[in-house]
C-alpha cells in the first residue's frame, strides 16, 4: 500500500506542475485553465463521495484498483486531446489533481486501514511515515516535471508534444499502482456491518471539524501547484526547467516536516501542532505575492513549504483518533470530501483573479483564509484530546 501510494504521488507531483503549463502551451486562457483544474478536482470530489458511502461495501482492494485505472486513463486522455470540453472531461473522469499533492479518494481508504497497524501512541508516527513517502513521491514527481525541457532539447520534440508525452508518462505511473494493489490481502477489508453507522458524538465532531476543513481547503484551492507554476511563469518568466527543481525542493521540505510534526505533536499535542505551524506558513505565503524577484519569491515559497504540511499527518491522526474504529472510513471520507469539494471550487475563481495585473491575488486570499481557519480550529478543538494525550 505504501509503494502504491508512492507511485501515485509521483504522478500527482508531475501533473501538479505540468497541467497548467500543458494547457497554456495548447493556448488555453488562464480562466479556462482554472476551470479545467476545477474539473479535475470535482472528479476527485465525486470519487471521494462514492468511496465514503460505498468504499467498504465495494471492497477496499477492488476500489483502489478501479481508482488507479481511472486516474491513469484520464492522464492518457489528457495527453491526447486538445479541445477544451474533451480536456475537461478527461480531467474530471481521470480525477487529475492540479493541487500537486495527493489528497484523492484512494487516500481515504488507505487512512482507514493504517490505524489498525499500530497502537494509539504509534498512530501519528505511522501517518508521518506514510506522508513522508507520499511527499517523497511528490518531490520526485516535481523533478520529473522537467521532462518536457529534456524532450525538447534531446529528442527535438515541439513544446506541445513534449508536454503530451510527459502527461502520458504520469498516467503510466498511476496505472502501475493498480498492479501493486493487486497484492493486498483480505485483511484490508472492513468486516463490520455494511450499513454506515456513526455515533451521535462522532457526528458532532465530524460536522464541526469538516466545516473548518472546508474553509482551509477553500484557501488551499487558490494554491494549486498548476496555478502557482503559472504565477511564477507569468510573473518572473520562469520556464519549466527551473520550476521542476523548485517544486522538487518544496516536496522534499514537505516530507522532512512530517518527522518534525510527529516529534512536536508528542510534546505540545496534535491540535497545537496543526495550528502553530500553519499560521507562520500562511504569513510566508502572502509575502510571495509581493516578492521583487524570482530568487526571493522562491526562497519565501520554500520556507513556507517547510511548514505548511506539518498539519497533514497530525490532522489525519487526530481525525482517526476521535472516532471509533468502525467509523474511520466514513470519517476519513467525509473530511476529505469537503476538502476536495472546496478545492474544486476555488481554482476557477483563482484563474479569473489572475487575469490582468492581479497575478498574486490568489496567494493573498489563500493566506488570509487559512489564518482564519487556524484560529477557529484552535478555539473549537483545543480541549478535544485524542486517547494518547488523555492517557498522559
Amino acid at each position: 500500500m505504501f509503494a502504491a501510494a508512492f507511485l501515485r504521488a509521483v504522478s500527482t507531483g508531475m501533473i501538479g506542475v505540468l497541467l497548467g503549463l500543458h494547457l497554456t502551451t495548447l493556448g488555453f486562457s488562464k480562466q479556462l485553465t482554472g476551470w479545467i483544474v476545477s474539473a479535475g478536482l470535482a472528479g476527485m470530489a465525486v470519487a471521494a463521495a462514492i468511496v465514503t458511502l460505498a468504499g467498504d461495501r465495494l471492497g477496499r482492494r477492488r476500489t483502489l484498483i478501479g481508482l488507479s485505472l481511472l486516474g491513469g486513463a484520464g492522464c492518457l486522455a489528457a495527453a491526447c486531446v486538445s479541445h477544451p470540453l474533451a480536456m475537461g472531461a478527461a480531467a474530471f473522469l481521470g480525477m487529475l489533481n492540479g493541487m500537486g499533492r495527493d489528497r484523492g479518494a484512494a487516500l481515504i481508504l488507505e487512512q482507514a486501514v493504517l490505524p489498525a497497524t499500530t497502537s494509539d501512541r504509534g498512530r501519528t508516527r505511522v501517518f508521518a511515515w506514510y506522508n513522508v513517502l507520499q511527499d517523497s513521491g511528490h518531490a520526485l514527481g516535481g523533478l520529473l516535471a522537467g521532462l518536457p525541457a529534456l524532450l525538447e532539447r534531446f529528442a527535438h520534440q515541439s513544446p506541445a508534444d513534449a508536454f503530451r508525452a510527459s502527461v502520458a508518462a504520469a498516467g503510466v505511473l498511476t496505472l502501475a499502482s493498480a498492479l501493486l494493489y493487486l497484492g493486498l490481502s483480505a485483511d484490508v477489508e472492513q468486516r463490520a456491518a455494511t450499513r454506515i453507522q456513526v455515533s451521535p458524538e462522532s457526528r458532532r465532531v465530524l460536522v464541526k471539524i469538516s466545516s473548518l476543513f472546508a474553509l482551509d481547503s477553500l484557501g488551499g484551492g487558490f494554491l494549486t501547484a498548476s496555478l502557482v507554476a503559472v504565477f511564477f511563469h507569468e510573473r518572473f518568466g520562469v520556464e519549466v526547467a527551473a520550476l521542476a527543481p523548485l517544486f522538487f525542493g518544496a516536496r522534499v521540505l514537505n516530507g522532512l516536516s512530517h518527522f518534525g510534526a510527529a516529534w512536536l505533536a508528542r510534546r505540545i499535542g496534535l491540535v497545537n501542532t496543526m495550528v502553530f505551524t500553519h499560521i507562520p506558513s500562511s504569513l510566508l505565503l502572502a509575502t510571495v505575492a509581493f516578492a521583487p524577484s524570482f530568487p526571493v519569491a522562491a526562497a519565501l515559497f520554500l520556507l513556507r513549504e517547510g511548514l505548511v504540511e506539518m498539519d497533514v499527518p497530525t490532522r489525519q491522526s487526530y481525525v482517526m483518533a476521535v472516532v471509533r474504529p468502525e467509523e474511520r472510513t466514513v470519517a476519513s471520507g467525509v473530511t476529505h470530501l469537503v476538502r476536495v469539494a472546496c478545492w474544486a471550487v476555488a481554482p476557477s475563481f483563482a484563474g479569473t483573479l489572475m487575469t490582468g495585473s492581479a497575478l498574486g491575488m490568489p496567494l493573498v486570499v489563500a493566506a488570509a483564509t487559512k489564518i482564519v481557519y487556524d484560529v477557529l480550529l484552535w478555539i473549537s478543538f483545543r480541549r478535544v484530546r485524542p486517547p494518547e494525550e488523555i492517557a498522559e
